[in-house]
């Protein structure tokens, strides 16, 4: 059993009287441990399939199991607790709180799975180091670099060790050698077990990945062949 599954899955959005299909039939699998890349320009549907497979949108038809469970028809309570506890996200801009520090914004994930306060610092503080920022727990986003910045962002996704990591343009507001930097620390938390799901729309990026996924206009092409972008 893979441990992501999307069949016949379909993505549909109604703009006044107009319905606009953005998602069309796609069918994937994604084992445990895997790093898939999806690729595709802008518009093609891929920041969509993103927020279905964190859990942020539903699909309008098909199915979405994630090891094994469908999640697809869940009701917004058991979605958000399926994303505290089993995604973490890295996202292009960061999002993080400018009043908090690093140590702060890691803390977050916790706060709201109501970790107590003593395992909440412990945990952060050990996330940081991970990524190489134990220098820097109490520096604010304005403080740190971009690159920094995204090693806080990736502290606060895996901080609650989740099974899955979605990184969103991890490296699209970052210069080639914090890109460089931010890619081998995702690779790495790969090979230590976690799931890994890149979205980005440059080829070179995506290559890093074991596995390309394509996509144009709403629909997957064949795994790890290539297409124009």
């Amino acid at each position: 059993m893979a441990l992501i599954e999307l069949e016949d899955l379909c993505k549909s959005y109604v703009m006044g009287e107009i319905e606009l299909e953005v998602l069309k039939h796609v069918n994937l699998k994604i084992e445990e441990n895997e790093f898939v890349s999806v690729v595709g320009p802008s518009g093609s549907g891929k920041s969509t399939l993103m927020n279905i497979l964190g859990c942020l949108d539903a699909p309008t038809h098909g199915s979405y199991r994630l090891a094994g469970i469908d999640v697809g028809n869940m009701n917004s309570r058991k979605l958000a607790e399926i994303r505290n506890r089993k995604i973490g996200f890295v996202f292009q801009r960061f999002n993080l709180l400018p009043r908090l520090t690093a140590l702060e914004n890691v803390e977050l994930p916790l706060v709201y799975r109501g970790v107590h306060s003593r395992e909440q610092r412990e945990n952060a503080v050990a996330a940081l180091e991970l990524v190489g920022l134990g220098d820097r727990l109490h520096h604010r986003p304005a403080e740190l670099s971009g690159g920094q910045q995204q090693r806080v962002a990736i502290a606060r996704a895996i901080v609650g060790r989740p099974a899955i990591i979605l990184a969103d343009e991890p490296t699209g507001n970052l210069d080639s050698t914090s890109g460089k930097e931010v890619i081998e620390l995702l690779q790495r938390l790969n090979h230590e077990g976690a799931t890994l799901i890149m979205i980005t729309h440059d080829l070179e990026i995506a290559k890093r990945a074991e596995r390309q996924i394509f996509i144009r206009d709403g629909v997957i092409t064949e795994a790890g062949k290539e297409m124009a972008i």
